[in-house]
């Protein structure tokens, strides 16, 4: 029996699989060596998860997560989970996850649009190349974050039409002022342009609201997959930004030129399946 972990910044997946089943399922507080110490990471396993984790000794734990690729970084994720788990442990990036999530043995182009954005090429077992997404403040294009930022930008400077302003305003119950100074003075600055987002998959009727998602997916294109030989090999992706703007990510996606193979929310099915087979 073995556990497996997907982690974004924000959330952790959990499950206990034995022989491709899951036998336990639980979420926990994302865990991100960059913003979390081994003593935070240690305290959030051991109170958020239930007790069937900690019953006995499992034949290996997969931890897979945002920030976890740096060696120096795994290791205060991978020295919480052994103190934790008493488990041989391998901690790898949220990026080969959604690789080995999306195509398992499959050679193709993997791509998160979630909180952040990142994308590279797989050949079924490793990742071959990636291109630097660059963070929030330098890249990120297509994601939730990104979106964020280009709607509060558009509001601050007057450019958002009135009318999506007001709304905007009244759904946060916030003002410019409160804006600025909660993206430039709260710790996790993503997450909270991210949270801003969601105001856009409520009115995706609106022209400008729907030219602003449509936009940030071919900045992704622009900016990230044109590196690859992407009319060459299958294109899939995994997180909440690409599955709920479904329809326009595929719009962008044709107009560029992309085959879309999937979009899943999540990773975990097909991490599982990769783990029952190696």
């Amino acid at each position: 029996m073995k556990i497996i972990a997907d982690s974004s910044s924000t959330r952790t997946e959990w499950a206990i699989i034995d022989n491709g089943k899951i036998v336990e399922h639980a979420f926990t507080s994302g865990l991100n060596p960059y913003f979390h110490t081994r003593r935070e990471i240690s305290h959030v396993i051991r109170l958020e998860l239930p007790e069937m984790f900690f019953r006995r000794r499992w034949e290996h734990v997969f931890f897979y997560g945002a920030g976890c690729a740096n060696p120096e970084k795994n290791k205060i994720i991978e020295s919480s989970l052994i103190a934790q788990f008493k488990t041989p442990t391998t901690v790898e990036s949220d990026l080969l996850g959604a690789a080995r999530g999306l195509l398992v043995d499959r050679s193709g182009l993997a791509c998160i649009l979630s909180t952040g954005a990142n994308s590279c090429m797989y050949n079924g077992r490793e990742i071959t190349r990636n291109v630097r997404p660059g963070g929030f403040i330098l890249g990120d294009e297509g994601s939730n974050s990104y979106l964020g930022k280009t709607l509060v930008a558009d509001i601050v400077k007057g450019i958002a039409p009135m009318e999506i302003a007001s709304l905007f305003f009244r759904r946060f119950n916030t003002n410019v002022d409160e804006i600025m100074n909660l993206v430039y003075s709260h710790p996790h600055a993503n997450r909270t342009l991210a949270d801003y987002s969601f105001f856009l998959a409520d009115h995706l009727d609106n022209e400008y609201i729907y030219k602003i998602v449509y936009d940030g997916f071919i900045k992704f294109f622009e900016r990230n997959l044109i590196f690859y030989d992407y009319k060459a090999m299958p294109v899939s992706f995994v997180g909440k930004t690409g599955t709920t703007y479904r329809e326009i990510l595929a719009k962008a996606a044709a107009d560029f030129g992309i085959t879309i193979d999937k979009v899943v929310p999540d990773s975990m099915p097909g991490l599982i399946e990769y783990h029952t087979l190696h």
